[in-house]
């Protein structure tokens, strides 16, 4: 048998965020007192210590800050070689996530856009290397 692929575990502080990614979006934590948008989400704001924390609608573009590629997948992750990155959203935090396909065309600086996978009834957020044209 085939292990499943993990997924997040939502906590409270957590759960409307991996709700909107069950959705196909992505939402980032701003806090509604001094406008400081912040990963990962927390209750209480890490620049002003407000407590009042919204979630607003993300491009779910950014580039490539880091990356690993991973020759040896850890157990559940699948075959190897896959790739890991740091991306730098539009809006400024940092997120890591799975960066599906060839792993060799993944490179700092890449452009890259929010896709999700289907992992049972949940979905996990991944980002894929945008073509440039032009």
């Amino acid at each position: 048998m085939t292990p499943t692929r993990p997924v997040a575990q939502p906590t409270p502080d957590t759960r409307e965020f991996f709700a909107l990614i069950d959705e196909g979006r992505l939402a980032l934590p701003t806090c509604a007192a001094c406008d400081h948008t912040f990963l990962y989400p927390r209750s209480v704001c890490p620049r002003c210590a407000a407590g009042e924390i919204v979630l607003k609608p993300a491009t779910g573009r950014g580039t490539v800050a880091s990356f690993v590629v991973n020759h040896r997948a850890a157990p559940g992750f699948g075959p190897g070689p896959y790739a890991l990155a740091l991306v730098r959203l539009e809006e400024g935090p940092l997120i890591m996530a799975g960066v599906p396909g060839d792993p060799d065309r993944v490179a700092l600086d890449a452009p890259v856009r929010a896709v999700y996978e289907e992992r049972g009834d949940r979905r996990v957020l991944l980002f894929e290397i945008v073509e440039e044209t032009g």
